[in-house]
């Protein structure tokens, strides 16, 4: 369920978005007022657990944010389960230019001061990797003393029930990180399918600092859409394009991948990457770029 409220904001500054995360049987009102009073101009609502499932309306939330918006929650729990799920997501928002600040704790990545209590997140988020390996490493040493051998005896013996247990558990184990890491790339795959290719969302994304390929992001999402976490049309083939729409599709994704580019910062991007207009020449006009993006406009492959 997703509900928007607004309220007035100074005219000139960057837009402050809330969100709040209602868990059941909790009661919303006092997020909302919180964020009501620190001045925001939408809060979006989501109401379900968040640790067993996608919460689809931040996800929605996190890709239509844009530079110089300012995400405000009340506590940092209602935006992340863990230190480092939540250093992955504003990490993912200030490579965009977007703030985040949470009422009830000293981060605001807009301020010096946040940002320092950001760095002191991120360092916390080493400690749970480092503490969680060296828990592993230790439960392996005690069992090596026992005199236990490492490894799972069901599996040196072959046992089909064994296999097919950790078969499971490691699809979990997949999920789970697809389901943590998902609010940084899902958005854009729901923004780009299935009208432009996987190669084009692909190339998006890894332009934004992540690092996908093809095989591994068309694996990610078909299993999200097994476990219905995301919707089926994703998968659904993109357009055959002809070789004459080379130029507009690759318009469309730079224009995607850093929506505050001008018409002239376009063009200059493609005669770095060794294009020319169809029309022959080298330099990049404007109006070039502006008749490529109206096309792709046309055709689905840029919002409106």
């Amino acid at each position: 369920m997703v509900k928007k409220r607004t309220a007035s904001h100074p005219p000139g500054a960057g837009r402050l978005i809330g969100y709040v995360r209602v868990s059941i049987g909790e009661v919303q009102d006092a997020q909302i007022d919180a964020l009501r009073a620190a001045g925001c101009d939408r809060i979006f609502e989501e109401h379900g657990p968040g640790p067993a499932r996608m919460l689809p309306v931040l996800s929605r939330l996190l890709g239509d944010l844009v530079a110089d918006d300012v995400l405000v929650v009340v506590r940092l729990d209602r935006l992340a389960r863990s230190a480092t799920d939540l250093v992955t997501v504003i990490e993912d928002l200030q490579r965009r230019g977007v703030h985040f600040r949470s009422i009830g704790d000293p981060i605001d990545t807009s301020a010096p001061r946040g940002m320092f209590a950001l760095q002191v997140l991120g360092a916390v988020a080493q400690l749970e990797k480092a503490l969680t390996a060296e828990r592993t490493k230790a439960g392996i040493q005690a069992a090596k003393a026992r005199g236990k051998l490492a490894g799972n005896p069901g599996l040196r013996e072959r046992r089909p029930e064994a296999i097919e247990a950790v078969s499971k558990a490691r699809e979990k184990i997949y999920i789970d990180k697809l389901i943590a890491s998902s609010q940084t790339w899902l958005p854009l795959v729901r923004q780009m399918r299935p009208q432009h290719s996987w190669d084009n969302v692909v190339w998006v994304l890894n332009r934004r600092g992540q690092d996908w390929t093809v095989e591994r992001l068309r694996r990610a999402v078909h299993r999200m859409v097994r476990k219905t976490l995301a919707e089926q049309e994703l998968l659904v083939r993109s357009p055959r394009r002809g070789p004459e729409d080379h130029l507009m599709t690759l318009v469309a994704a730079i224009a995607i991948a850093d929506p505050h580019l001008s018409l002239r910062d376009i063009g200059t991007q493609l005669e770095q990457m060794g294009e020319r207009p169809a029309k022959g020449g080298k330099k990049w006009q404007p109006s070039l770029v502006r008749a490529l993006m109206d096309d792709a406009q046309r055709l689905g492959l840029l919002p409106r």
